[in-house]
């Protein structure tokens, strides 16, 4: 797994330590085990999973900004674990309302040593932050109209950014976004040996 996690790395830009490329792997390991038991994602093969969700997830690294960030809708913590583990200086809030999604990312937590990143069960228009975040990240969440009228609470007024990770661009979806936000860019991902389209949409208030 090391190996082909090597060889996905080395066709990119992406300079990782060993350390972090051990983390990626192991947690890649945990999902696989648990998925047999807890259905956390439709990806069966380990390798899929190094390809469709940890290089998926570590592409738009490039492109977030600030050190505070919430995953909405995260899953078995997806892109959030990814993110947390290349971006060691930044936090990731991993927001989930399902209980088994949010105890295997309190078990990833333990078990991979990770102080960067805080699980939390909650629906996320009931979320609450102690403080605004630089970024509010989905994957596969809902729609861009949806995730402004759950999310728009979370991030700094003004220069806190939505991040949507899509596949091809949701033109439909751009064309109806809520009162009070604008497009700030799209940017296309190349993710290695993924044949598919992606897109970053990020997103800011006006």
């Amino acid at each position: 797994m090391l190996n082909k996690l090597e060889s996905l790395l080395a066709k990119t830009d992406i300079e990782l330590s060993q350390e972090q490329k051990q983390l990626l792997v192991a947690y890649v390991d945990m999902l696989n085990k648990w998925n047999k038991a807890y259905n956390l994602t439709s990806v069966r093969s380990p390798e899929q999973m190094l390809i469709r969700h940890i290089m998926d997830s570590i592409t738009v690294n490039p492109y977030l900004h600030g050190t505070q960030f919430i995953d909405v809708g995260t899953g078995p913590g997806l892109p959030g674990i990814p993110l947390a583990i290349v971006r060691p200086d930044s936090h990731f809030t991993l927001l989930d309302s399902l209980g088994k999604r949010v105890r295997f990312l309190r078990q990833v937590q333990h078990e991979l040593g990770l102080t960067n990143i805080s699980p939390v069960k909650s629906r996320v228009e009931e979320f609450i932050p102690e403080s605004p975040f630089d970024g509010v990240i989905s994957r596969a969440f809902a729609s861009l109209q949806d995730m402004l009228l759950w999310c728009g609470h979370l991030p700094k007024l003004l220069e806190g950014r939505f991040y949507a990770l899509k596949g091809v661009i949701p033109e439909d979806e751009l064309v109806k976004l809520p009162a009070g936000f604008i497009l700030d860019s799209v940017i296309p991902l190349q993710v290695t040996e993924l044949d598919e389209q992606r897109h970053l949409v990020i997103l800011k208030s006006n």
